[in-house]
């Protein structure tokens, strides 16, 4: 009985990553297909006077930063889903790992994906460029702040779910999880310090 248990808990920790996942990257593709097949490019509705969904289109990183290159940052946005799939895979395989820090980890994975398929498949869907070379639809927006003169001072981007996703799951890594990444990171400088006296 006592061998039977991690391998159920591990068990869990996979389907959990894999619903995470999987669920959050139906609910992105599912607003940005919505939304690029019923809104004109730049319209925008009201819901309430602080939130409209407004769609746009991006080249680049979440909020429409561009820092790099469109491929480049598709490339690095792959490597990056790739680096923190074998993370995941670490934390699922250690008994130890707090199951809301493996879900952040995931939502993380969840985000970046959503991402990524709009830069790998829209640009080929929609008929505007080649593979690779598609825009991320980006929707939200939620002028909160403005100042004398009717301005939005905050928040000005505009995002999506996938957005939604990483921001979130960064923040709640910040807020109750250093210790978790701490943690691994101490466990990585030992392992180093070990390797070396040998």
């Amino acid at each position: 009985m006592g061998e039977t248990r991690p391998t159920c808990s591990r068990q869990g920790r996979v389907w959990l990553v894999i619903g995470i996942v999987l669920g959050a990257l139906v609910i992105d593709q599912a607003i940005k297909l919505y939304i690029a097949t019923h809104f004109a490019l730049g319209e925008s509705h009201a819901v309430f006077s602080w939130f409209w969904i407004c769609y746009i289109e991006n080249n680049g990183m979440a909020f429409g930063i561009e820092w790099f290159s469109k491929l480049a940052l598709t490339l690095f946005r792959l490597l990056a889903v790739g680096l923190l799939g074998w993370y995941a895979h670490m934390l699922i395989h250690k008994p130890e790992t707090k199951t809301g820090f493996l879900a952040t980890i995931a939502f993380i994975i969840a985000g970046a994906l959503g991402n990524i398929i709009d830069c790998v498949f829209y640009g080929k869907l929609f008929g505007y460029a080649g593979w690779f070379y598609g825009r991320v639809v980006d929707m939200f927006y939620f002028p909160l702040i403005h100042n004398s003169a009717g301005d939005v001072i905050f928040f000005r981007p505009v995002f999506n779910f996938a957005d939604s996703c990483i921001t979130c799951a960064v923040a709640v890594i910040v807020l109750f999880y250093m210790k978790e990444v701490n943690k691994d990171d101490g466990q990585k400088t030992a392992t180093l310090k070990d390797e070396g006296q040998k």
